[in-house]
């Protein structure tokens, strides 16, 4: 645990890694607690708005039956269990007993079609899944194409012929329940990346990655745990930042989470949510937030009050971080961080300052440092790559079924991330661009994000993605994919009054040359746009041309 000091490098200086040689998550979130019969583990509220609370001890009762009855359906050790639910007690039950048996857990988002989940089930060779009635149809379609899956469960629903009802598997199983002695470095889960640079790829995570995530929780959201935390997160659990940055770490500090199940993230639901329940610490996507951006006044009609709110996965920008002091009250804490070694880079404004645009300083207890394609790292105000040096907790066991490509993730000891970015003489590190996202025009090479926050800084936009255009005199011309507010209307002398805003404020070779706006952009499971769709449909556009 993080030992709060006075200053950024005293934290960091003070802090020792202490992983145990054994080590399983289902006994760290939710056994070592369950003494303490009484003490809150989870309030889940459905899409009806009614509330239910769990304690550590039932989970650990619960998640002894689902243990055994997993067992009983032939499960074993090593043994892939596909997870295909939403937000809810038995996505946390299935994690939890899926850890205790050994097995190793593959979270699904409940967006996926059926080509998307049986990619995904196909790869991982997955034995068993566990969804619910609203996506078994979609399980159902595919099963013939999946033959190592041999166990599905619902829960939640009917469970028709040759299916297993969840709740009566939990009902029939024991609540005494050995968990299985597993090593810190033996398997427990299975992540596949967004897709947002190629096909998807399953980043594979020993028992141990909990630990290694705590500094990158704790560290942005200003030493968590405090008395009286409570956590939430509209990010699915299926995704890293769901599951390992909000619950996971939660229930290892022994501090309660909301969930709710919810169709689609309302940015009005999520001030009611916050107030409701008196919630003090988030985890909030820039999607999410740019959303919420767009309430007028919610405080007028919201009593809500929050110790800490981190974001990651887009850069804000410095429109965001002045709308997170103005209306949240606080400081928003950027963090960044990747599927296959996530949360090593924040913000944590309570000992540092936050300079807008920055994505912060190494978390203490990573070494993270911008490397040229060897692996060298290079002086401050260079742009390179993103890289994180192992050993680390925090990193992957390596890409599931893929030794080629996790050979082709590192540069000697440097774990490469594919981000550009470059570093200041303070530490601090200011995000470029994904590697292929970068624009080359008339010699020039453009990072997005700068742009981006730029033109997010004008009042008609409310979301923009800007992506290099094929130009047969610049090699590439900057545009920019614009979604306005709802209430400003797409004219000719808007674009041209955008163009100007970013003219006069970046460089004359960084406006966008064309803007074209749209109602929506494209983008992943998580909330990240998706560029490389964009850089695919103008290049299709110029070549018809």
């Amino acid at each position: 645990m993080l030992q709060k000091g006075k200053s950024y490098d005293e934290v960091r200086r003070s802090f020792q890694w202490e992983i145990p040689a054994n080590y399983n998550i289902g006994v760290d979130i939710c056994d070592k607690w369950a003494g303490q019969r009484y003490r809150l583990a989870l309030i889940y509220e459905d899409e009806k708005g009614v509330a239910e609370k769990y304690t550590f001890w039932e989970l650990k009762r619960l998640s002894n039956r689902l243990a055994n009855g997993l067992v009983h359906a032939g499960i074993k050790k090593g043994d892939r269990i596909g997870i295909l639910l939403s937000q809810s007690p038995e996505t946390a039950l299935t994690h939890i007993a899926a850890y205790k048996i050994g097995a190793v857990a593959v979270p699904l988002f409940t967006l996926f079609g059926s080509d998307a989940l049986e990619y995904r089930l196909s790869n991982s060779e997955a034995v068993c899944l566990v969804t619910d009635e609203t996506n078994l149809p979609k399980i159902l379609d595919i099963r013939d194409k999946l033959p190592l899956l041999k166990a599905v469960i619902v829960a939640g629903g009917k469970a028709p012929g040759g299916t297993i009802d969840f709740h009566d598997l939990v009902e029939k199983g024991s609540s005494d329940y050995k968990p299985l002695k597993t090593k810190a470095d033996d398997p427990a889960l299975i992540i596949y990346t967004s897709g947002t640079t190629g096909p998807p790829k399953g980043a594979l995570h020993a028992h141990r990655v909990l630990l290694g995530h705590l500094p990158g929780v704790e560290f942005p959201h200003n030493f968590f745990p405090k008395e009286d935390d409570l956590f939430w997160t509209p990010a699915d659990w299926a995704w890293i930042g769901g599951l390992i940055d909000v619950l996971l770490p939660s229930w290892h500090h022994g501090i309660p989470v909301v969930a709710r199940r919810a169709k689609k993230f309302d940015p009005e639901e999520a001030f009611y949510l916050l107030a409701k329940h008196g919630i003090k610490n988030a985890f909030m996507p820039p999607t999410a937030l740019k959303m919420m951006r767009q309430v007028k006044d919610p405080r007028s009609r919201h009593d809500f009050f929050m110790r800490s709110i981190g974001s990651g996965g887009e850069t804000l920008g410095e429109g965001l971080l002045e709308w997170g002091k103005n209306v949240m009250g606080i400081d928003i804490n950027e963090f960044y961080g990747q599927t296959e070694v996530n949360l090593v880079v924040g913000n944590c404004a309570s000992i540092m300052d936050i300079r807008p645009g920055s994505m912060g300083r190494a978390i203490p207890g990573h070494t993270v440092d911008v490397v040229d394609e060897a692996g060298t790292p290079v002086v401050p105000g260079v742009v390179g790559e993103i890289g994180i040096k192992r050993p680390d907790p925090v990193m992957f066991l390596g890409y599931w079924k893929n030794p080629d490509a996790t050979k082709n993730k590192f540069a000697g000891d440097w774990c490469l991330t594919g981000d550009l970015a470059k570093k200041d003489d303070n530490g601090y590190f200011w995000f470029v661009g994904r590697k292929d996202d970068l624009i080359t025009s008339s010699g020039y090479r453009i990072g997005p994000a700068e742009i981006e926050d730029c033109i997010l800084k004008h009042p008609a936009v409310a979301m923009v993605a800007v992506v290099g255009s094929p130009d047969k005199v610049r090699t590439e011309i900057v545009k920019a994919f614009i979604v306005l507010r709802p209430e400003v209307k797409a004219v000719p002398e808007l674009a041209e009054d955008i163009k100007n805003h970013v003219k006069v404020r970046l460089a004359a070779h960084e406006y966008p040359r064309e803007i074209e706006f749209v109602d929506s952009l494209p983008m992943t499971a998580t909330g990240k746009i998706i560029r490389r769709e964009l850089k695919k449909q103008e290049m299709e556009r110029k070549k018809v041309k």
